[in-house]
């Protein structure tokens, strides 16, 4: 239990210093990291009142000496992350397809989850255009599973040969140290135009997808082809997917880089408060699964990390839900020292040949110990399994734990003489990798190679864009002119880029090209020939959003005179709909209603512009409107509302108030009865062009 220390000032240079009584208990006394009780956690020792420091100050070396090393090296990509512990819980019984007890019918398993931007270091902000990394560390009853995926199913590269320049291309150009966090540069683009295998992913980077309006919104992938294996040791091809309790839902680049600077922790903080309020965060998990036969007769390869099975193909299977139920005690001791590796797996599901995959086994384990200085990160606690775990492995920078006797080794004969002999293999229950072959070209000679079915870059690229909504896809092909108008001293990898897209859809290559006032290149040549396959709705976010208001919040702006009584309809009204409220109002107490009654404010007008809600109503007196029409952040606030396509619920007296913004009337400009809240539950993407030039 906290104590609160009494205080008291000394005279001699008036700082403060907070003490506790001889007697306290012992919990409550300062000490140092070796258990010695602080005397003065103010001073460092001297010799005399204004002589030099004494460098027999132990106190002061500890704690300046543990200062210092505070930081440890940060991730090289998903820098910036923000992590939570949940449980997941199988709801399907698939014991035919994997002996893992995790999928258990009614088992639960206790689960850390980071989410992550890619590029960006710790320090940078939650809202970029970027991939976002959704990473779930399983505390399985037979050892940790680590799920380390994005929210993305694809990725930009097809072997682990080319993933540190991928990250050299999109990080801060070597020279300049910028731009930080975005891919809006010469050296990515520059990349990225030489290797036509990044087309499919560059297409998902450009759209909404890298724009989530919140981390609870996202969908989550494992993004290889692993196996599950049976009791039979039978194996079948699996893509684990991760669906949101609350639809997917995103924001636009407009919007996205207002957030950047109304609020740089806007996710973070998002995922916070949503788990400390009791809006527990959900997806279910779902599975993809196909056998030998299937992946043989597919005109891409399984194996290949640039391309996804869709849905339409293989519906996904839902086994299970995982919800966030608590928030981390301590930022870096958990969100930052978590240490997910893809090579954590347990009996009853196993890798494939995916050469992406395969090169991330080494890598991630690596990096743990360049990160976290020690062999012995296991015994972080957030990184520790939660079933026993013992071997032979000793000693180590770090080592927390004690072994007793003499075994340190096996095969040993120390228990013929009374000794403990340690633990030893169990064939039965032990992980053993999947022995039948999953494909052709698995055996013969040792080959740089890639298979002829890797070849094909584009096919899924004009997949993904051809199932895009119109809106969708003006976004992506704005997203391609910004992005590429920023390489400014390679002139030829605009027209080298669009050559690729001429590939993917000739419509997107016009649009890009015409947005970028360039002539529109030859296509380039495709080292397999480009082939249509049948649009999926799967793929689209629009077509995927989910009318709901629950997981939501709605701005409402009120100021001095505000009638009481509307105001509480409309919050009842939201609320029935499960949605969330934020008061916002000119001043920082709030305001005085047309009762009489004051009405604390969630957040000051300056401060709580309306990109951080999914939909504002604006509920006025004629005085208080008079008030706002010389406001700026007050104009701002309804502008920016409407050229975000959010529903803006009113008054009549606030008509004046949304005339000067320029709000043109159209289904998503509503009253403040239940037509608001139908429509706050989405956007309103068919205003769109007439707010601004898409390409």
């Amino acid at each position: 239990m906290a104590r609160n220390p009494r205080s008291i000032a000394p005279s001699n240079g008036g700082e403060t210093h907070q003490t506790v009584e001889k007697a306290a208990d012992a919990t409550s006394i300062l000490t140092t990291n070796q258990g010695i009780a602080v005397s003065d956690n103010q001073n460092s020792l001297k010799s005399g009142e204004r002589g030099p420091t004494l460098l027999e100050d132990f106190v002061l070396r500890e704690k300046i000496f543990h200062f210092d090393h505070e930081r440890i090296p940060e991730r090289i990509v998903h820098a910036r992350g923000s992590g939570a512990h949940g449980y997941f819980e199988a709801t399907d019984d698939i014991s035919d397809l994997s002996k893992a007890a995790l999928f258990r019918k009614g088992e639960r398993t206790e689960v850390f989850v980071r989410f992550s931007t890619v590029a960006g270091g710790a320090g940078s902000v939650d809202t970029p255009r970027d991939v976002r990394g959704f990473a779930v560390k399983f505390y399985t009853t037979e050892g940790n599973w680590d799920l380390v995926g994005n929210n993305i199913p694809v990725f930009f590269i097809q072997d682990a040969m080319k993933f540190p320049d991928l990250v050299h291309a999109v990080k801060m150009e070597a020279d300049r140290g910028y731009p930080q966090a975005g891919s809006a540069h010469d050296t990515f683009w520059d990349w990225a135009s030489l290797m036509p295998e990044t087309t499919h992913m560059l297409m998902w980077a450009m759209s909404d997808r890298t724009l989530p309006r919140s981390l609870r919104t996202m969908e989550g992938f494992g993004v290889h082809t692993f196996l599950l294996v049976n009791e039979a040791g039978e194996p079948h091809f699996v893509k684990f997917h991760w669906k949101p309790k609350l639809g997917i839902q995103s924001t636009i680049w407009d919007e996205a880089l207002k957030l950047q600077a109304a609020d740089n922790d806007y996710h973070r903080r998002d995922l916070f408060e949503a788990i400390d309020s009791g809006n527990f965060p959900e997806w279910e998990l779902g599975i993809q699964v196909f056998d030998k036969g299937f992946a043989d007769a597919q005109p891409y390869d399984v194996l290949d990390a640039t391309k996804l099975i869709p849905e339409e193909d293989v519906p996904v299977r839902i086994i299970g839900r995982m919800v966030l139920d608590r928030n981390v005690d301590n930022f870096f001791a958990e969100t930052e020292q978590v240490a997910f590796c893809p090579a954590n797996i347990v009996p009853g599901i196993d890798f494939s040949n995916d050469p992406l995959l395969q090169g991330r086994l080494f890598s991630y384990l690596d990096t743990q110990k360049s990160r976290l200085g020690t062999a012995n990160f296991h015994q972080i606690p957030v990184n520790a399994p939660r079933c026993p775990f013992q071997n032979f492995q000793r000693d180590g920078q770090m080592q927390m734990m004690v072994p007793k006797g003499r075994a340190n080794y096996e095969p040993n004969s120390l228990a013929a003489h009374g000794e403990e002999p340690g633990p030893r293999e169990c064939p039965d229950r032990g992980f053993s990798s999947a022995t039948a072959p999953t494909g052709d070209g698995e055996n013969g000679d040792k080959l740089r190679i890639r298979a002829d079915r890797f070849a094909d870059h584009y096919s899924q690229a004009r997949l993904f864009y051809r199932s895009q909504t119109e809106s969708e896809q003006a976004h992506i092909a704005s997203s391609f002119v910004f992005e590429l108008s920023k390489v400014a001293s390679l002139d030829q990898v605009p027209g080298r880029m669009i050559a690729n897209l001429r590939n993917v859809d000739e419509d997107l290559a016009k649009r890009v090209a015409a947005g970028l006032g360039i002539p529109l290149p030859k296509a380039a040549k495709s080292a397999r020939e480009a082939f249509d396959m049948a649009p999926s709705a799967a793929l689209s976010i629009h077509k995927n959003m989910k009318d709901m208001l629950e997981g939501r919040t709605v701005g409402i702006l009120i100021a001095d005179g505000t009638d009481a009584a509307e105001m509480d309809s409309v919050i009842a009204l939201i609320e029935k709909a499960k949605g969330r409220v934020a008061i916002v109002a000119p001043k920082v107490g709030g305001a005085k209603l047309s009762d009489g009654s004051e009405r604390a404010a969630d957040g000051q007008l300056a401060g709580s512009p309306s990109q951080i809600f999914d939909a504002v109503a604006i509920i006025l007196s004629a005085e208080g409107c008079a008030a706002l029409l010389t406001e700026g952040a007050a104009i701002e606030f309804v502008m920016n509302a409407f050229g975000h396509l959010k529903a803006i619920g009113a008054n009549d007296a606030a008509q004046p108030l949304l005339a000067k913004a320029g709000i043109v009337p159209d289904d998503g400009i509503t009253g403040l009865d239940g037509a608001f809240t139908k429509a706050a539950c989405r956007r309103f993407y068919a205003r769109e062009p007439g707010l601004r030039m898409l390409a």
